[in-house]
Parts: structure tokens; C-alpha cells; sequence
């Protein structure tokens, strides 16, 4: 047994030299989702405190990203959730892939999907109130229906 612990020990000291990326990719604010849709200061809050570390190219990392086997989980997380959704280069996006976007931001706030239950253990600020979701979207939706006459008016 105690030939074990110092074998754990050993291994976990060992994969702390085999640190993740933690730089994000360069701001672009042209193609931020935010500003290209003059998002309300109000809700820019709540979509910033409750989906930018993991939608977006402006993740702060948690203190337990610098511990591993924790931050290749964190690492993973964020690159997954860049690559359903990334609200800094939504601009990139073809208006019926934003539209799509839309619609799955709305789905999973609807069905309090997002944020993950799991992200709440180190960002309790992110945790949506009902009030909150039912603004998120209601905002959503504005923008869908925006993007919806966007996309007939240039047919």
C-alpha cells in the first residue's frame, strides 16, 4: 500500500511539468457577438459571467487550471465549447449558422442546459436565476428574429 501512494505521488508530481495552454487566441471586437449585436449592457453581464470562459476567446481560467490532471479536463472543456459556440467570432459565421446558434443558445437556456451544472462548483456568479434565463432568451430571440429578416431581406 505504501509503495502505491508513493507511486500516485510520483505520477502526480511528474504530470504537473505538462502544463496546458492557458493563452487565448487574439481579441477580434469586430466579430464579437456582443458588440456586433449592440448587446444591452444588462444582459452583455450575464452572457460574459455565465458563457465567455467556455464560448469564447476570453477565458479566465480558475486557479485549479494550474493543477493537473484537473486543468487538461478545464483545457478540453474550452476547446469543445469554442467549438460549438464561439461568441468572439460570431461575426465568422454564415447567417444561417448563426441562426442555428440562436436557436440552440435559446434551447439549452430553455432547458437550463447551459451553463453545465459542473461550472457552477467554482463560478457560483454564473448560476441563472429564472428571471434571468427568461431575459437571456427573450434577447435571444430578438436576435434570432432579426437574423430571420436579415437572411430574406438579402435573398
Amino acid at each position: 500500500m505504501k509503495k502505491v501512494l508513493i507511486v500516485v505521488l510520483v505520477a502526480f508530481v511528474i504530470i504537473q511539468f505538462f502544463p496546458i495552454d492557458k493563452t487565448n487566441p487574439a481579441p477580434t471586437p469586430g466579430m464579437d457577438f456582443l458588440r456586433i449585436k449592440n448587446t444591452p449592457e444588462s444582459v452583455a453581464k450575464m452572457i460574459r459571467t455565465s458563457c465567455y470562459d467556455c464560448h469564447s476567446n476570453e477565458t479566465q481560467y480558475p486557479w485549479y487550471a494550474n493543477i493537473s490532471p484537473a486543468s487538461w479536463w478545464v483545457k478540453n472543456h474550452i476547446n469543445e465549447g469554442r467549438k460549438k459556440l464561439n461568441f468572439s467570432t460570431f461575426a465568422v459565421y454564415e447567417p444561417k449558422r448563426q441562426l442555428h446558434k440562436l436557436e440552440e443558445c435559446i434551447e439549452m437556456i430553455e432547458k437550463s442546459e447551459m451553463p453545465l451544472e459542473s461550472y457552477y462548483i467554482g463560478h457560483q456568479d454564473a448560476k441563472l436565476s429564472d428571471e434571468q434565463r427568461t431575459e437571456l432568451v427573450k434577447y435571444f430571440k430578438k436576435i434570432k428574429e432579426d437574423t430571420e429578416r436579415n437572411i430574406m431581406f438579402n435573398k
